[in-house]
């Protein structure tokens, strides 16, 4: 498909990654920010790199329809596990750049972390200018590099190449506001920290890490990109 990048947290680790996504925001911060700028009660809602569906129950409590997309074959299967009580979410294999949804037919699109590399998602961006009905909203969620304990970290993270890219004039000229949210994680373990710390961060690093951070709060920021259409 096109423009796929892997992911190897989730798609090598997804067990792990469950932990991570329990983890996250757990005061449901991003979510409120999301509700206050385009609300999905009865509406149709396109989740953009799904990945396990982790989100998607959630949604579908209030969507009329959820619509999930999903490049990566296992993660996809996962997903279908996942929500195969729920009459009124779909799950189908497809990318960003090449979306298996109708003309007009998307209230509310989110992207979770689907759209990280800036300037190469712009074919992205103009498949959701075809999907997206007027008066929707498109929310991308990144991670901010300039806030929290996992921002520090990445910036120390010999996987990332410096400096970690933001792209906001690509984003406004896109047509997109973004908000910061401050939030944290919040892990149940030790154990389930470390063990994230695992697939998110090189070994060298997370021995560092370890050593320095005590608890089980991690500090996290995002960049919420909204757009209306």
């Amino acid at each position: 498909m096109p423009g796929i990048h892997p992911s190897p947290n989730i798609q090598e680790h997804p067990e792990i990654y469950e932990w991570e996504n329990l983890a996250a925001d757990p005061e449901g911060k991003l979510e409120a920010a999301m509700w206050r700028l385009g609300r999905w009660s009865g509406k149709a809602l396109l989740d953009i790199g799904c990945g396990t569906g982790f989100h998607l129950p959630r949604f579908a409590t209030r969507a009329a329809r959820v619509i999930a997309v999903e490049p990566h074959r296992s993660s996809l299967r996962r997903a279908h596990v996942r929500v195969a009580t729920l009459t009124n979410v779909e799950v189908r294999h497809g990318s960003a750049e090449a979306l298996p949804v109708d003309d007009a037919s998307i209230h509310v699109a989110h992207a979770r972390f689907a759209y990280f590399f800036g300037s190469r998602a712009k074919a992205g961006i103009t498949e959701l200018q075809r999907v997206m009905r007027p008066g929707g909203s498109a929310f991308v969620i990144d991670n901010d590099p300039s806030w929290g304990d996992f921002a520090q970290w990445l910036g120390r993270s010999s996987w990332i190449k410096p400096p970690l890219p933001t792209d906001a004039g690509f984003w406004e000229e896109q047509g997109f506001e973004t908000h910061t949210i401050q939030s944290d994680w919040r892990f149940k373990t030790r154990k389930r920290l470390e063990q994230v710390m695992g697939i998110e961060f090189p070994p060298d690093l997370v021995n560092q890490i370890l050593a320095e951070h005590s608890g089980l709060v991690i500090t996290y920021g995002y960049l919420l990109r909204h757009r209306s259409y």
